[in-house]
């Protein structure tokens, strides 16, 4: 099974507001780059969405080390919550969880890959969130 680094980020410009997400993809020596955004979205959505286009670029199932700033994305894996979401349908006593549709198409892409989820500082010392940051800040521009 290959082995994948993958560095993800979701920025926002206002919450909501224009959003834009980052991925930075590496195999061996080859290095991936990759952005996108939405003019009305979250953080949280965009954190995600770097997390899932990224896991979605791979063509064959990895062994993934994927690193993000977002407590939400790996706390949610980490900590198990997403679990409970499922068994639940997405509907807490609290309250719907939020961005279910994401979730969801998160779902078939952690059975597919063995994907471990780090949590990094972000804005920190790490060359490759920060890369991530500048490319979701570059995608907010874009518009």
């Amino acid at each position: 099974m290959k082995k994948v680094d993958i560095y993800t980020d979701g920025a926002c410009s206002g919450n909501p507001g224009p959003g834009g997400w980052g991925a930075v993809l590496m195999y061996g020596a080859k290095k991936r780059e990759m952005s996108g955004g939405d003019h009305a979205t979250t953080n949280n959505r965009m954190e995600l969405l770097a997390v899932i286009t990224a896991l979605e670029t791979l063509t064959e199932p990895c062994e993934v080390a994927l690193y993000s700033d977002s407590q939400y994305v790996t706390n949610a894996i980490n900590k198990r919550w997403l679990d409970g979401w499922v068994k639940v349908n997405f509907h807490r006593k609290t309250g719907d969880v939020k961005n279910p549709d994401l979730w969801r198409r998160l779902l078939p892409l952690i059975e597919r890959h063995r994907v471990t989820f780090i949590w990094v500082k972000g804005h920190a010392e790490n060359e490759y969130n920060n890369r991530c940051d500048e490319l979701a800040r570059a995608a907010i521009e874009r518009g």
